[in-house]
C-alpha cells in the first residue's frame, strides 16, 4: 500500500521538527565521548529516530564543518572508521542549548 501525498508531506514536516532534536543529540553523544555515524543510527534508533546513513552523515560533516565537531579516522581491524568528537565549540552550544530545552520542556510537558 503506498502513501498518500498528504503523508508524505506530513512525513516530512515530522523529519524537519526533529532535526533539531536530532543534531542536539548527536552533539550531546560527541560531548560525553567518540562517536561514529553508524553508532549513532543505532543509538538514535534506541530512542525512536529512523535515519539512514544518507541523512545522518551530511548531518555529521554540517555539524563539523559549523566547528562543532572534529572527525579523525581510526583503524579498528581492516576497516577505517571516521570518529568524531565535541570541539570546545560545541561543547559550549549543547551548554546553551539545555536551557532552552529545560524552557520547552516545561511549556510542553509541565503545562503553562
Amino acid at each position: 500500500m503506498s502513501k498518500s501525498k498528504s503523508e508524505y508531506e506530513t512525513a516530512s514536516a515530522d523529519r524537519a521538527l526533529y532535526a533539531g532534536l536530532i543534531r542536539l543529540h548527536v552533539l550531546h553523544h560527541a560531548v560525553e565521548g567518540p562517536i561514529f555515524g553508524l553508532g549513532m543510527i543505532e543509538e538514535l534508533g534506541r530512542h525512536g529516530y529512523r535515519i539512514s546513513p544518507g541523512s545522518l552523515y551530511p548531518l555529521l560533516q554540517g555539524l563539523e564543518k559549523k566547528g562543532y565537531l572534529r572527525s579523525s579516522e581510526q583503524r579498528k581491524g581492516k576497516s577505517l572508521r571516521r570518529m568524531y568528537r565535541a570541539t570546545p565549540l560545541g561543547r559550549k552550544a549543547l551548554t546553551a542549548s539545555k536551557s532552552k530545552v529545560r524552557e520547552l520542556f516545561h511549556e510542553l510537558i509541565e503545562g503553562d
